[in-house]
This record gives structure tokens, C-alpha cells and sequence, in this order.
């Protein structure tokens, strides 16, 4: 059984309609049937514009959302989240910690290794 973990609204994305360009003559340069979806979080973006009707479009630049790496890898950050209970970025804050940094020297000179040691 499949568990709904969030849900991706209206409100999430930012719509903007347009004239399209091209075949179709003066009913397409009339109407604002393309359409130009933007989702505010991750910042990904997609268009449709490639049909006559504002809904084919509004599929296609749904269909083109939900395909953009972009927006994957967002989804992925937010599964993530959520199953873990911590962003991110919280995880490398703990990480982060000085008992669990290693510090290698390159350099061969003793000298800073054993001032370094003091330190």
C-alpha cells in the first residue's frame, strides 16, 4: 500500500499565461493559451506552449515539471526528509562535529605537525 508523504498544490507553483508564437495565426497570437509553470522551492521551471488549448498545455508543462532533473532531485531532498525527520543540512551539522574531522597533513615539515598537536 502506498503512502502519500506530501502533496504539490496550486499555491506551490508560480503560473504565468502567455501568447504563443508561430503557426496558428490570429487565434493563437490572440489568447493566452501557453502557459509557463515555475515551482517556488526547488526553482524548477517548464513551459507548454506546442498546443492550441490552454488545458493540453497546462499538461504538457505539468508532464515537463515532473521530468525536470531539477525538480527530482527535490523530491528526492523532501522523501528524504521527511523519513529521516531532519533536513539536510542538519545531518551535515552533526556530521560537522570536531570529534568526527580529520585533519592530514601533505607536507612532511614537523614542525607544524607538532605545533598544530599543541594547538
Amino acid at each position: 500500500m502506498k503512502e502519500l508523504l506530501f502533496s504539490i498544490t496550486k499555491k506551490d507553483l508560480n503560473i504565468d499565461y502567455f501568447s504563443g508564437t508561430g503557426a496558428g495565426g490570429q487565434y493563437r497570437n490572440k489568447h493566452q493559451n501557453c502557459v509557463r509553470l515555475k515551482h517556488i522551492e526547488s526553482g524548477a521551471f517548464a513551459t507548454g506552449q506546442s498546443n492550441r488549448d490552454r488545458k493540453s498545455n497546462i499538461k504538457e508543462a505539468m508532464d515537463g515539471l515532473a521530468a525536470s532533473p531539477k525538480f527530482k532531485l527535490w523530491i528526492a531532498r523532501k522523501i528524504l526528509e521527511i523519513e529521516s525527520g531532519k533536513t539536510i543540512e542538519a545531518k551535515v551539522e552533526e556530521m560537522m562535529t570536531p570529534e568526527n574531522l580529520k585533519i592530514e597533513f601533505k607536507n612532511e615539515n614537523k614542525w607544524i605537525k607538532e605545533n598544530y598537536e599543541k594547538i
